[in-house]
């Protein structure tokens, strides 16, 4: 059974892509463009879900470049 999300969990991209409900390489490519807050492991893209968390919200409380834009990732 797994555990409850905590704000000190590490996720990784195919984690991050589920839970924005993305595809993985749109993930790849916010993340080599410091798009969204991430680090890497060993070559491997990784991000705290506290960062994620603070991420979306900045992303919902900021209009975004252009409004055609947000419709390419869907």
């Amino acid at each position: 059974m797994a555990s409850p999300p905590s704000e000190d969990e590490i996720l990784t991209i195919k984690e991050v892509a589920d839970y924005l409900k993305v595809t993985e390489r749109t993930i790849y490519r916010l993340a080599a463009a410091k798009q969204i807050p991430a680090f890497k492991v060993g070559g491997s893209w990784r991000f705290a879900r506290a960062d994620i968390d603070s991420w979306i919200r900045l992303q919902s409380a900021s209009p975004g470049p252009s409004s055609g834009q947000e419709a390419d990732d869907h």
